[in-house]
């Protein structure tokens, strides 16, 4: 379903619980389309935003680095923060995976990564049944970081607009190319 969809749109509630630094929540609005083109836009935190246009990396987190933006040539693969294509192509070349659950409206998947540079060392995700697209995704990171990611109003399928995948500087905001 992804592969045939394209692209991707959906409200997001992420849960990051880092053992080093504690337990930080955010939400928003996130879209990706192919492997190259992702954004996520935070409403909590306000305004901060990762975007990935093709062709740089756009990190922008105020709460955290005021006045700046982070621009970097944008990564690929395993380095690049597009989470659901990391998942979602190609995962039975990519991952060892197990069913877990299954009940009417969901199916609870196991991915374990065949590939050690990927950032983390499993993932569940929970599929609705009614279209097959991810509505949660839980990830184990290397570090022991855990990530929770909660989709909701989900959609794929849309040609998006380029608008999507573009990032605006700020007035006084300071790039900081890497």
């Amino acid at each position: 379903m992804y592969a045939r969809a394209g692209s991707l749109e959906a409200q997001f509630r992420q849960v990051i619980e880092d053992p080093m630094i504690g337990t930080f929540r955010s939400r928003g609005r996130l879209a990706q389309q192919g492997a190259d083109r992702f954004a996520m836009r935070f409403s909590d935190p306000r305004n901060e935003a990762i975007v990935m246009d093709g062709a740089k990396l756009w990190v922008y987190t105020p709460s955290t680095t005021p006045g700046q933006v982070l621009r970097m040539d944008q990564p690929r693969g395993a380095g690049a923060p597009n989470l659901v294509a990391w998942l979602l192509d190609r995962p039975a070349e990519r991952y060892r995976l197990r069913l877990d659950a299954s009940d009417s409206t969901t199916d609870v998947v196991t991915l374990v990564p065949r590939d050690s540079t990927l950032p983390f060392r499993m993932a569940t995700v929970a599929f609705a049944r009614s279209d097959g697209l991810p509505r949660r995704i839980d990830l184990v990171e290397d570090r022991g970081t855990r990530r929770s990611l909660t989709l909701s109003a989900v959609r794929a399928g849309r040609r998006l607009p380029s608008s999507t995948f573009r990032f605006a500087v700020p007035d006084g905001v300071r790039v900081v190319d890497q």
